[in-house]
């Protein structure tokens, strides 16, 4: 299982994007198996429609209307969530980073994101693993 950031995503629907060739590629080898956590839409939505038109975010919603992802409302992880944005809260990791990690932890560790940054620093504590 993996589980997506946003900056996976958007870097999936944007075929300019520098790492969009590295995420096709992870998603080809994890059909059946990607994890999109219901908190991270919004962000995604935003970057989507501010930076590539309504056209990718209606390409995107049918993809998630085919079941090309699995959508995890994240109902049993808002405490960890809540602990994950309180411990970071200097950083800020914030709402979808805390969600993307929470989800992630449950369903095997691995976070598929380009923000090394936040997840980076994650990461190094050991609950999670980035690709790709």
């Amino acid at each position: 299982m993996v589980t997506l950031d946003t900056s996976a995503v958007v870097a999936l629907l944007d075929h300019r994007d520098k790492n969009h060739a590295a995420i096709v590629e992870l998603i080809r080898t994890n059909v059946g198996s990607l994890i999109l956590p219901v908190p991270v839409l919004s962000e995604i939505a935003h970057f989507v429609e501010r930076d590539l038109g309504q056209s990718v975010l209606t390409a995107f919603l049918a993809d998630i209307r085919l079941g090309r992802f699995q959508l995890d409302c994240c109902e049993n992880d808002w405490t960890r969530i809540s602990d994950l944005v309180q411990k970071f809260a200097d950083f800020p990791l914030g709402l979808s980073d805390s969600a993307v990690i929470a989800c992630a932890e449950r369903h095997g560790g691995t976070v598929a994101t380009f923000d090394l940054r936040h997840f980076g620093v994650v990461a190094r504590a050991g609950t999670i693993q980035v690709v790709p």
